[in-house]
């Protein structure tokens, strides 16, 4: 039970001074992204507008062209904090469901919103896939109703629980590095190249819970 305790300790929002002040945490990637306004035309320009333009590019077939900026700017908030994660001592918020709840669950609820108020035959035409059966009509109905419930909750589980995974990995490795000694040279290179695993996931978990609030966005 210890160790358990232990090993999600990194995941506790609360602090040694009794107020969770950790969740700074996201604040402190929105800062550290600078207004391209006060910019002089540099790499990190070049990179940040190529992903941008790149991200427009694929979005706007899914959804208005208007509305891509909103989807953007959410990969991008998602992509810093993953990142802010991987730093020592710096709390992962997008570990915890309070998060990513907050994102995904006011998106799928504005969405739903609009949706049965202005195409409200067109959003029962989707509970009813093309070519039915009709003996299998009612099931599809229920099938399609529950899918469509649950997705503010597989959005967030999913990029919680992928956060978590990594995190719980590189814990788990480090603890067994001060435990043997002979193999601490391997251990560091596992770590090494989990840390690589993990800036990978951060980036490709960002990219599924903007794409696929695009896709949900497209439905409506």
């Amino acid at each position: 039970m210890k160790m358990m305790a232990n090993l999600f300790s990194s995941f506790d929002p609360s602090s040694s001074i009794y107020m969770p002040i950790n969740w700074i945490s996201i604040l402190i990637s929105m800062i550290m992204v600078p207004c391209m306004y006060w910019m002089i035309p540099n790499r990190l320009n070049f990179i940040f507008m190529s992903i941008f333009l790149k991200l427009h590019q694929e979005f706007k077939i899914l959804t208005k062209k208007n509305n891509t900026l909103l989807f953007i700017s959410l990969f991008f908030f998602i992509l810093m904090n993953n990142f802010m994660g991987l730093f020592p001592f710096i709390f992962t918020s997008t570990s915890h469901l309070t998060l990513t709840l907050t994102l995904a669950l006011p998106l799928w609820m504005s969405f739903m919103i609009y949706g049965w108020l202005n195409n409200t035959y067109h959003m029962f035409a989707h509970l009813l896939p093309q070519g039915t059966p009709p003996i299998l009509m009612p099931f599809m109905v229920c099938i399609e109703t529950i899918s469509n419930i649950i997705r503010p909750g597989t959005l967030a589980i999913r990029l919680s629980a992928n956060m978590i995974a990594g995190h719980l990995l590189m814990t788990l490795l480090g603890n067994t590095g001060t435990m043997v000694e002979l193999l601490i040279f391997i251990v560091i290179l596992t770590q090494l190249m989990l840390i690589l695993l993990e800036m990978a996931v951060a980036i490709i978990q960002s990219y599924v819970f903007a794409i696929l609030s695009t896709l949900y966005s497209s439905e409506v």
